[in-house]
C-alpha cells in the first residue's frame, strides 16, 4: 500500500484506500488484507489509475490544432503527471485540485479547473470529477479513468478471468489502429462466449484496448478464472474500454471515458474531434464512476 508523503488514507470498516496528490491518483484498494489495485511494478505498467485530462488516447502524430494553431500533447494528456492541490478531507471524503499554468497553456490553450474527489460508502468507492471552465470562451476537453486490477486466482485453461458486461445485445468493439488511434472504419462484435461472458485469454488485447462507444455498457463485473465475481464498476460515460499491456500482465484495466483517442488520420480542429466535451464560459462539468468491491 501507499504510506509515502503526499498520500492520504480513508478508511472505514471495509475499505482502506490511499490517494496520492501527484496526480490525485488512487494507488490502494484494500479490503480484507487483499490488494485489488495493480501496485505501479513498471516491469508491466509504472501506474496504478491514473486521470486522463485533457485528453483520452492519442492524438494524430501527437499534434492538435486549436483555431489553426498546432499544439503537442503526449497519450493521455498531463493531469496524472501533475502535483494537485488538496482541497478538502473528512474521514471519508477527499478532494483535490488542479488549474492552468504556463506549462499547461503551452501545451493546450484553456484555462480549467480540474477538481477530483473520493469517498468510500460501505464496500463502495465512489470516484468524482468537476471541470470548470473559468474563461470567457468554449472551452472543449476530454476526461477519463484508467484503473488497473489485480487477477484473481490462477489460470483455467488459458483463461484469467472473465468480464460480465451489462447488455450483451448486437455489442459492437472498435480497435485501435495506426499510431495509437482509432480504426473508425470497422467494428468488431464483441467476443462473448455462451453465457455472455467475455473471456480475458492471452490474445485478448493483441490489438490494443477494446473500446465501446456509443452508451452500450454501463456496469462490468469482473470475475476470476472460476467466474466467481469480486469487483464491480459502474459509470455512466459514453465510452469503455478495456485493456491489459501484455499477455502476461497480472492485472486488467476497466477504463471509463468521456472521450477516446483520434481516429486514424484525423486531421480537423480539436473542438470537432470525435467524443469531445465542451463548456460554454463559466460552465461546469460532472461526472465520475463507482468501483465496488464483490
Amino acid at each position: 500500500m501507499c504510506t509515502t508523503p503526499g498520500h492520504i488514507l480513508l478508511s472505514n470498516e471495509e475499505l482502506t484506500i490511499s490517494i496520492n496528490a501527484h496526480g490525485a491518483e488512487l494507488c490502494s484498494i484494500r479490503h480484507n488484507d487483499n490488494e485489488y489495485l495493480w501496485q505501479a511494478d513498471p516491469a508491466f505498467w509504472k501506474r496504478h489509475s491514473p486521470v486522463l485530462f485533457p485528453i483520452v488516447g492519442s492524438v494524430w502524430e501527437g499534434t492538435f490544432r486549436v483555431d489553426g494553431t498546432p499544439y503537442h500533447l503526449s497519450q493521455h494528456g498531463f493531469a496524472r503527471d501533475m502535483d494537485f492541490t488538496l482541497l478538502s478531507q473528512t474521514d471519508d471524503e477527499v478532494w483535490y485540485r488542479l488549474t492552468d499554468n504556463e506549462e499547461t497553456l503551452a501545451k493546450y490553450p484553456y484555462p480549467f479547473v480540474l477538481e477530483i474527489g473520493y469517498k468510500i460508502e460501505d464496500k463502495k468507492i465512489r470516484v468524482m470529477w468537476r471541470v470548470e471552465n473559468p474563461a470567457d470562451k468554449q472551452m472543449d476537453f476530454q476526461i477519463g479513468a484508467h484503473p488497473a486490477f489485480y487477477y484473481r486466482g490462477e489460470a483455467k485453461e488459458g483463461i484469467k478471468g472473465y468480464f460480465i458486461p451489462d447488455n450483451t445485445h448486437n455489442l459492437k468493439m472498435t480497435l485501435i489502429g495506426e499510431q495509437g488511434c482509432a480504426d473508425v472504419e470497422h467494428h468488431y462484435p464483441a467476443p462473448l462466449d455462451a453465457e455472455g461472458l467475455l473471456p480475458i485469454k492471452a490474445d485478448t488485447f493483441d490489438r490494443n484496448a477494446l473500446i465501446f462507444e456509443d452508451s452500450q455498457i454501463r456496469e462490468i463485473t469482473l470475475t476470476d478464472s472460476e467466474k466467481v465475481p469480486y469487483l464491480k464498476m459502474t459509470f455512466d460515460t459514453p465510452l469503455v474500454g478495456l485493456w491489459a499491456p501484455s499477455a502476461e500482465s497480472p492485472f486488467v484495466c476497466i477504463e471509463p471515458w468521456y472521450g477516446r483517442c483520434d481516429r486514424v488520420e484525423y486531421d480537423g480542429q480539436f473542438k470537432d474531434r470525435d467524443w469531445m466535451q465542451h463548456l460554454n464560459a463559466g460552465e461546469t462539468f460532472e461526472g465520475g464512476y463507482i468501483i465496488e468491491i464483490l
